[in-house]
């Protein structure tokens, strides 16, 4: 039997819930994506009278209000009530090159509290990962023309050019980041 409890749900039982949300918003012609959500909590807000993009009739996409309060509810459903002390399982080798990086305590916790904790909120790594990183991800989501949900869940199940150049783009990135910039910025 599974343990759905402490561990990560399977890739069969977790793709197909995916796959069925897909299919969902298929049939319903919505397009996932967590960008479009973003631009619809802008519109609700007013920013389309002093920005073009954000003007937009925001009641026809209270969906995507719905689907961003569902993820903060399952994401607090997942992080509270199905949490675990349960480490994380990574492999050793990763362990090690997180501990090389000042990673104290790698697996035990759901994050690295070296960056993600209230002490660490007015450091300069946490301003650099904050600022730098959310214009950076602001920046890409635009030029890309949407997120990575989107675009490697919706787009590529369409069978888009663009989502694959995309996803094989926020790859390219997240390898440089880990490989490059990550032990830089956690030396800082």
């Amino acid at each position: 039997m599974i343990d759905f409890i402490s561990q990560p749900w399977p890739w069969y039982v977790a793709g197909p819930m995916i796959a069925f949300v897909l299919f969902l918003m298929l049939y319903f012609g919505k397009q996932l994506g967590i960008s479009s959500s973003f631009r619809t909590f802008c519109a609700i807000g007013g920013v389309g009278k002093y920005v073009p993009f954000f003007s937009m009739n925001w009641r026809d996409q209270l969906w995507n209000v719905a689907f961003v309060l569902g993820i903060i509810i399952g994401g607090y459903i997942g992080g509270s009530v199905l949490s675990s002390d349960v480490p994380v399982g990574i492999s050793e080798q990763t362990v090690s090159d997180l501990k090389a990086l000042g990673i104290s305590d790698p697996g035990n916790e759901l994050v690295p509290t070296e960056i993600f904790s209230w002490e660490q909120i007015g450091t300069t790594r946490t301003l650099v990962f904050l600022i730098l990183g959310g214009l950076l991800i602001g920046f890409g989501t635009r030029y890309a023309g949407g997120c990575t949900s989107g675009h490697a869940i919706m787009g590529l199940s369409n069978l888009q050019l663009p989502s694959l150049i995309a996803v094989i783009g926020f790859f390219i990135g997240g390898l440089l980041m880990t490989h490059l910039l990550l032990p830089f910025l956690l030396n800082l």
